[in-house]
């Protein structure tokens, strides 16, 4: 790999002299100096993403949750910030929480923090719920946030609570940009009141809309403005002093600035003995029109389709003081099958919901056709009613829709919002067509190539620091046009998409809208059979996901397989008979070249063909994801003895057990011939995991998945920061990721389990 990382460096050099977006950093880790706060969760605000594919770590101190506590006698008996993550700045806010005595519970969209203040009379709860529902695409698309605060009273005496909610805008001005100009207003809409604090990032507008619903009996207040960059003392000051914020009455705004700034609102009510209150709270972040850094081309967000471009952070609020309680509710009904299911171990309930954070922490991005765009669209393209949704491949490796990756990650989308799958598809059915002539140099070898050839699958949709959708391929390292896994994974998607509806019936027009091209990049790769035995070879270049590993697995006659039932449903009887052919030759040389007796070979040679690999049969896996239970590529004894053998040297005979599977392992140890080989990847693990319980191995799944997840979040403290990789000793690559999606898989196959039950 030294040339590779020679080459890279050179590229790293190039580009940030020049101000160019670097796909993959290497050199500036993401999330570096944040190990132990995903452990913790000290109910700091951290990590940011407002411009499209651009994350900011900063923990903001001035974003905070404030509670003071009067007595009977209004004299305040208790002040504190409602987290306790240590501050560089606004040195007059103070935490006296004792962590101990706090409560985190994560089930991600939702969560609570419980707050035990019997010392003070009091017992807090701050409910969290964010409106990330399956099948409900209006609501999924708001960027918004809830926070419902459970107050009970718990002392004798009459208790006066006030809880203040500050925040600033965004992450700050950076270089002291004065285009980036700040200012607040008041307002009262509706059954709310708050703050609006309006910011512009990169020429983009964002409007952030802090808001406490008026309840008979609670009083709200507001600060339009404080010095984030100060000591703090004055709005701490008035809380404590007064249990609310004391403006001037008269005003109603505060002007522009180019500075920093912060607001807030405070919401307070008054408590007998025993009694109990809920106040509620909501954030909005609204920025319905972006564009690509330098890019003049404008796109709407998906949510403008219903609420406009102008004030919808309003809008927005009002929505979701009326329907939290349905939200809340609604994301209860989809988890609780899972949480009450005793057959399932805990650590189970929290990774398949609480992994389900890069959903809407992928950084993607869901955009609204323009209207001349969705007219030239045929009625069954759901383009037209659902957008384009892009997320990237994870917050360290900025492109969008990484199709080998999101073909594991897939099964989040599909199984919970079905439609944003299909439209990834249209657009990925679109772009096998585009040709793209410009030269790129790749990093694997220094070789001059075309960006994108016509007729195969790109690996992206794009870099969002160059212009996505238009520019596809803005992976560095590899010619990836003629990666042999891609078209193999757009066929093998669109299939299940078709085959596995919520209806149970198959989608023909979607199939139809696929088919050629799935015909057309199954044709491409029939060029890779230089030998005629039906199997598709490895280029002698890392060519697929793996890509630092040469190899080729049995994705190739699974793509086939589907194809052949495709064309059946469709009536195109020349092209099954044509596939059909091709499969049972390949099935045959597939067996007798790869088959050893335990397991499938890593490939033919004879230095490596003895590595056991973790995801040998991701093929089967998909097809059964698919639906298809009979077993015409791999016997089923054989897959049988080979995931056996994989659970007993890649997992079991690794870290004992409590790791998950190593991507390689041969002689009895750990495959080192490449970094790759030597990683634990934890959306492999999943999908292996996956396709233990598929095949009755329901101990074994959970057992390689559960030591892997109690690792990595026990750990290494990374509950919601899912890397790509794990290694043996605490050390992670990839931060944030796309591939772990895959345990939705898991649950796709232990709910087929339980209906045989």
């Amino acid at each position: 790999m030294l040339p590779l990382i020679l080459r890279y460096i050179w590229y790293y050099i190039k580009y940030k002299l020049t101000g160019k977006s670097i796909v993959m950093d290497y050199i500036v880790f993401r999330g570096q100096n944040k190990f132990m706060y995903w452990k913790r969760l000290q109910g700091e605000f951290c990590r940011f993403q407002l411009r499209p594919g651009i994350y900011e770590w900063n923990t903001i101190d001035a974003n905070q949750f404030i509670v003071t506590i009067k007595d009977e006698h209004q004299l305040t008996i208790f002040h504190s910030l409602l987290s306790t993550y240590p501050k560089s700045g606004l040195k007059a806010w103070k935490s006296y929480i004792d962590s101990s005595r706090c409560h985190y519970t994560g089930l991600y969209p939702r969560s609570w923090t419980e707050y035990d203040l019997t010392d003070y009379g009091i017992k807090l709860c701050c409910r969290q719920i964010s409106p990330v529902i399956p099948h409900d695409y209006d609501s999924s698309s708001l960027p918004c946030a809830v926070f419902v605060w459970d107050i009970e009273n718990v002392s004798e005496k009459e208790r006066t609570v006030t809880i203040a909610f500050t925040f600033k805008n965004g992450t700050g001005n950076k270089k002291g940009d004065k285009t980036a100009t700040c200012s607040t207003k008041e307002f009262t809409y509706f059954n709310s009141q708050g703050v609006v604090l309006y910011h512009t990032i990169d020429k983009m507008q964002c409007t952030y809309v802090l808001a406490a619903r008026a309840d008979d009996g609670v009083e709200i207040s507001k600060c339009l403005y404080f010095d984030p960059n100060s000591d703090g003392s004055k709005p701490w000051m008035q809380l404590k002093n007064y249990g609310e914020f004391k403006e001037n009455s008269t005003t109603v705004s505060h002007g522009h600035i180019f500075g920093e700034m912060g607001c807030g609102i405070a919401a307070r009510a008054t408590l007998a003995p025993s009694e109990k209150r809920e106040l509620a709270m909501t954030l909005s972040w609204d920025m319905p029109v972006i564009n690509f850094p330098g890019k003049e081309r404008k796109y709407n967000k998906f949510y403008t389709q219903s609420y406009g471009t102008e004030n919808a952070g309003l809008k927005i609020i009002n929505v979701a003081f009326r329907r939290y309680s349905e939200w809340e509710q609604s994301i209860y009904n989809w988890q609780k099958d899972v949480l009450n299911d005793s057959d399932l171990p805990d650590w189970y309930k929290s990774a398949l919901f609480n992994q389900s954070y890069f959903i809407s922490d992928g950084g993607g991005v869901w955009l609204s056709l323009n209207e001349g765009e969705a007219k030239t669209l045929p009625r069954s393209d759901p383009r037209r009613t659902y957008g384009r949704f892009a997320y990237l491949e994870g917050h360290e490796y900025k492109m969008y829709n990484s199709y080998d990756v999101h073909f594991y990650a897939s099964h989040a989308l599909h199984k919970n919002w079905p439609y944003l799958q299909k439209c990834l598809q249209y657009d990925l059915r679109d772009y096998v067509f585009v040709e793209i002539p410009n030269k790129v140099e790749v990093l694997d070898n220094g070789h001059l190539v075309e960006r994108k050839y016509p007729n195969c699958v790109p690996h992206d949709a794009g870099d969002p620091g160059e212009e996505p959708f238009i520019q596809l391929n803005a992976y560095p390292i590899n010619d990836v046009s003629n990666w042999r896994d891609l078209n193999s994974k757009f066929v093998l998607q669109s299939y299940r998409d078709a085959i596995m509806t919520q209806s149970g019936k198959p989608d023909l027009q979607y199939m139809t809208d696929m088919y050629n091209a799935c015909y057309t990049v199954m044709h491409k790769s029939m060029k890779y059979d230089r030998d005629g035995d039906g199997l598709i070879e490895n280029s002698g270049l890392p060519d697929q996901t793996f890509d630092t590993w040469c190899l080729l697995w049995g994705l190739w006659l699974a793509a086939l397989q589907v194809m052949t039932i495709m064309a059946d449903y469709l009536g195109n009887l020349d092209d099954k008979k044509r596939f059909e052919d091709i499969l049972a030759k390949g099935k045959k040389s597939f067996e007798e070249k790869m088959w050893n007796g335990l397991y499938y070979n890593f490939d033919c040679s004879k230095t490596q063909s003895a590595t056991i690999m973790a995801d040998q049969l991701c093929a089967q896996w998909y097809l059964r994801c698919c639906g298809i239970k009979d077993y015409t590529i791999f016997p089923k004894d054989h897959v049988t003895k080979a995931l056996k053998t994989i659970y007993e040297n890649n997992v079991q005979s690794f870290c004992n057990g409590k790791m998950g599977a190593v991507n390689g392992f041969i002689n009895g140890d750990v495959d080192t011939i490449t970094l790759q080989s030597q990683e634990i990847w934890t959306g492999v693990t999943y999908a292996l995991a996956a396709s233990m319980i598929q095949e009755g191995l329901l101990e074994e799944g959970l057992n390689t998945a559960g030591g892997m997840y109690k690792s990595m979040t026990e750990l290494f403290g990374l509950s919601f920061d899912i890397p790509e990789a794990l290694y043996a000793h605490k050390h992670y690559r990839a931060i944030g990721y796309m591939r772990p999606l895959s345990i939705w898989s898991m649950q796709i196959a232990l709910e087929e389990l339980k209906s045989k039950s």
